[in-house]
């Protein structure tokens, strides 16, 4: 019985119907939306096994908040000369019915003074550097459950049909390699940011030339946030090389430049509303960072894949499935290309390079990805 409750919780049940042709949404916004409502609970299940490979990554956010915020507050505290009193509220907090006793620490003038000469810029550069450093093996392991996630919600966002456990698995199993590479590299450039902005900085304040590389450096990783938008749809759905998925994701970054911030801005909504409500109704940030991370174990990545999908399944639909012969164009909609009669993988998934750098057409100006002839 319980085989049979596991069994149809990661797997779903058969024999259950997706849109009927005269109810297939005529948008993508309505496909979406259709979507979204149908899927909602398989986004949470899925979600759960995608926030195991965060787990990591939040806890490093969580303790570099919390240290932040406790060295900063001693700082403060010693400062305007009360952080005896401060030491005293925390210790008895934590000590609750035993505090009679426990021990009491005594800060002396002379630490307190220490403490209050403390630079705190350069405290908060240090306390932002070490968790950078912390996150990059985080990050890093998250690559190949990416692949797996995206595969999955890419069927979904165009409604197909995809297997919770055993599609994800099998989409890990063969993509595994360039995801890991990619979220490697996506691990490394926030600290790789981070220096050089600040080492060019420090140069900028006496050649003012020495702004250029610096700009430079950030432009770099903001493209590199942009094109990442798009290299993991295109890892499970084109028999790409690595060389050619980061070229196409960084082509298709710039050809659809608004499209592609706003899709990056969408995702940062859930924590610019935590810092809203920590900045203007005194929300503490620790509570504020627990209410995040739940928001993300129970469906916050999943559904930021699932957006990400449907917008980029938008994306390849205009700028590479409709230059490849065979392929399908605007699945769940009802206007779909149904020329192929096969009920297997789609022509996205066939043998083939999809190309980019080479223009499109005069009616497709803003286009930067094109596609050669693939075989079926």
């Amino acid at each position: 019985m319980f085989g049979r409750f596991m069994n149809n919780y990661y797997y779903g049940k058969s024999g259950k119907g997706d849109f009927r042709k005269e109810d297939m949404p005529e948008t993508r916004m309505q496909l979406f939306w259709d979507t979204l409502r149908t899927r909602l609970s398989g986004l949470c299940r899925l979600n759960l096994m995608y926030a195991v490979a965060f787990l990591p990554t939040i806890i490093v956010l969580i303790m570099g908040v919390y240290n932040l915020l406790n060295r900063v507050n001693v700082v403060f505290n010693a400062q305007q000369g009360t952080l005896q009193e401060y030491v005293d509220a925390v210790q008895a907090q934590q000590a609750g019915e035993n505090a009679e006793n426990v021990q009491k620490v005594v800060i002396s003038q002379e630490e307190q003074e220490a403490i209050a000469a403390t630079d705190v810029r350069g405290l908060l550069d240090s306390m932002l550097f070490s968790t950078l450093l912390w996150l990059m093996p985080c990050l890093a392991i998250t690559g190949p459950f990416t692949a797996g996630v995206s595969y999955v919600t890419r069927n979904w966002a165009r409604d197909e049909h995809a297997f919770i456990w055993s599609d994800f698995k099998d989409a890990v199993k063969e993509n595994w390699r360039k995801g890991l590479v990619i979220s490697a590299i996506t691990s490394v450039l926030p600290l790789a940011a981070y220096v050089g902005w600040k080492f060019y900085g420090d140069m900028a304040a006496k050649q003012l030339i020495m702004i250029v590389p610096q700009v430079l450096v950030m432009l770099v990783g903001i493209l590199w946030s942009l094109a990442v938008t798009y290299m993991h749809p295109l890892n499970v759905s084109y028999e790409l090389k690595l060389g050619g998925i980061l070229r196409n994701a960084f082509l298709l970054a710039v050809a659809r430049l608004p499209m592609s911030i706003g899709i990056r801005l969408l995702h940062c909504v859930p924590a610019l509303l935590t810092f809203a409500a920590v900045w203007f109704f005194a929300l503490d940030p620790m509570i504020g960072c627990l209410i995040l991370a739940a928001y993300y174990i129970l469906i916050g990545f999943g559904l930021s894949r699932f957006i990400t999908a449907s917008y980029t399944n938008a994306v390849f639909d205009r700028f590479i499935n409709s230059r490849i012969e065979g392929a399908k164009v605007n699945q769940g909609l009802k206007d779909a290309d149904e020329d192929d009669g096969d009920d297997g993988d789609d022509g996205d998934e066939a043998d083939g390079e999809a190309e980019t750098g080479k223009e499109l057409s005069g009616e497709k100006p803003e286009g930067t990805a094109a596609a050669e002839k693939v075989t079926e």
